[in-house]
């Protein structure tokens, strides 16, 4: 074991993490995370189900008449700085200030920058600059461009790279603009809103942007409670401080902060696994802070999350219904077609063989588990992980792959890799209760092989950070899962600045 001072354990403890674990991580860096083991893409009539327009009605008017009696959660991540979404613009600015973007044409960033300027009056805070520009008068464009700029990103002006995503003016309305998580009010009081008119809410966020989360809700919730007749229940969960990891050196010894003491960074959204235990619900929807649409055109989102919803309702009354003829002693043969026919998943030879009551015991085992019903897209060239047939401790299963998961150096899995169809938008409604109403130990279907080390810096020296394995792939690996293809209208992502220029965010 590596050997700590006095001070090194007193800032783990303090940190409410175990010497064990900090065992655990430092070897993990030396040893490295395995690569996954793709068997094929999952694909129409192969893992990913495409649902016509009769079932995706009856899925419908299932979801509308359980989701009264239903708890229903909308759980978004939304801890993200909008920082990356403007990164592009820093360098166009600065390229601007300078005279020198010669290198920066090269690059396409000048294009990008050229369009957000020439598209400046579309956007949701543009208003904003041109009230912060005072009608200042400018020589030439190139400082009209460098003070919307300046004015966008710094303290003296709308501070956006400095601001969570959620508190971005994402969309123009009549008279109005609305930010991203006001959007998020709007989704939840469609799809959310029980019996008694009650949306729950809730946003993972970094600590010190909480303050401005809670005062933004408290600001804006009457007015989408008054105009869509609805009670918001909103909270709020920061990433804890016992899930962020060391971080290493290149030689893999604990990296040191310039006072000597130890470094940990937080370790990806996959940590949030801990923050989702804590959700009591019959069903979670999760969606990230960015993939918001225009309201005027969320007619495709709300007809996908309510099929995924009806679904993801149904195969949980039939769990459980198969799981208490388990216990009964029934059911066999109808549990083994529905775990392989529905779940994808194989019946191990060697229970085949066991009697009846021992073959029950282990067929409640793979129907009693976490459930997980995933939109997946056809693939058009967005970012994000995939969904594959993928070899789990010797057992076929559906997951959800990224592309850092995969060996680009093995032609079998790159090809594998090359033939997938669709993509994970990040689009889930889960399951996180048991057939007697109790709430799973979702640590106990993490893999825990599935995580990520990537080298990054502080204060110009390398080091190598680990995450741990990411919310929907390996934090969910030994899930239940099913695929279900979804309107590629209902997947709006806004990774950078001008995607808000698409069309899925105008009127």
């Amino acid at each position: 074991m590596y050997s700590f001072s006095k001070q090194d354990i007193e800032q783990i403890k303090k940190k409410g993490i175990s010497l064990n674990q900090i065992e655990y991580q430092i070897n993990s860096f030396k040893k490295g995370f395995p690569f996954a083991n793709l068997i094929a893409a999952a694909t129409p009539k192969n893992g990913v189900l495409q649902l016509n327009d009769v079932l995706v009605e009856t899925n419908i008017n299932y979801f509308n008449e359980k989701a009264k009696n239903s708890k229903i959660v909308k759980f978004v991540p939304a801890s993200g700085a909008a920082s990356r979404m403007f990164k592009d613009l820093f360098e166009f600015r600065d390229a601007l200030k300078t005279n020198e973007y010669e290198d920066l044409k090269k690059t396409g960033k000048y294009l990008k920058g050229i369009e957000f300027i020439e598209n400046i009056t579309k956007f949701a805070f543009y208003d904003n600059l041109r009230e912060l520009q005072n009608n200042k008068t400018f020589n030439n464009k190139t400082e009209l461009a460098i003070s919307y700029i300046d004015l966008l990103l710094s303290e003296d002006g709308l501070n956006y790279a400095n601001l969570p995503k959620a508190l971005i003016k994402f969309h123009k309305y009549n008279d109005y603009s609305r930010k991203a998580i006001e959007e998020h009010l709007v989704e939840a009081a469609e799809y959310t809103k029980n019996k008694e008119g009650i949306a729950n809410i809730h946003f993972t966020v970094s600590p010190n942007h909480l303050p401005l989360f809670k005062k933004e809700i408290e600001n804006i919730s009457y007015i989408y409670e008054n105009n869509y007749n609805v009670n918001y229940n909103i909270d709020f969960s920061t990433q804890k401080s016992s899930t962020d990891t060391i971080a290493v050196d290149l030689n893999n010894e604990p990296f040191r902060e310039n006072d000597g003491s130890l470094l940990f960074r937080p370790a990806g959204h996959g940590a949030l696994i801990e923050n989702l235990q804590e959700i009591d619900a019959d069903i979670i929807f999760i969606k990230n802070i960015d993939n918001v649409a225009h309201s005027s055109k969320n007619e495709a989102t709300i007809v996908m999350k309510k099929t995924l919803g009806g679904v993801a309702l149904q195969i949980k009354e039939l769990t459980f219904q198969l799981i208490r003829k388990l216990k009964q002693g029934t059911g066999i043969e109808e549990s083994i077609e529905f775990i392989e026919k529905a779940l994808g998943l194989e019946i191990d030879s060697q229970i085949i063989t066991l009697d009846n009551e021992n073959k029950a015991e282990s067929l409640i085992y793979i129907l009693n588990r976490p459930l997980r019903i995933c939109g997946v897209v056809p693939n058009v060239g967005e970012p994000g992980g995939g969904p594959f047939w993928v070899d789990k401790n010797g057992k076929r299963s559906l997951q959800i792959v990224e592309s850092a998961e995969i060996d680009q150096e093995n032609d079998s899995q790159k090809k594998i890799m090359l033939e997938a169809t669709h993509f994970n938008p990040v689009d889930l409604v889960c399951c996180t209760k048991d057939y007697q109403g109790n709430k799973f130990n979702l640590s106990e279907f993490v893999d825990h092989n599935a995580a990520f080390i990537s080298e990054k810096s502080k204060d110009g020296k390398p080091l190598k950070a680990m995450e741990l394995p990411g919310l929907w792939n390996g934090a969910m690996a030994f899930w239940n899962t099913i695929f279900i293809e979804v309107s590629i209208q209902s997947f709006n992502p806004v990774k950078t600045v001008n995607d808000l220029l698409r069309d899925m965010h105008k009127k």
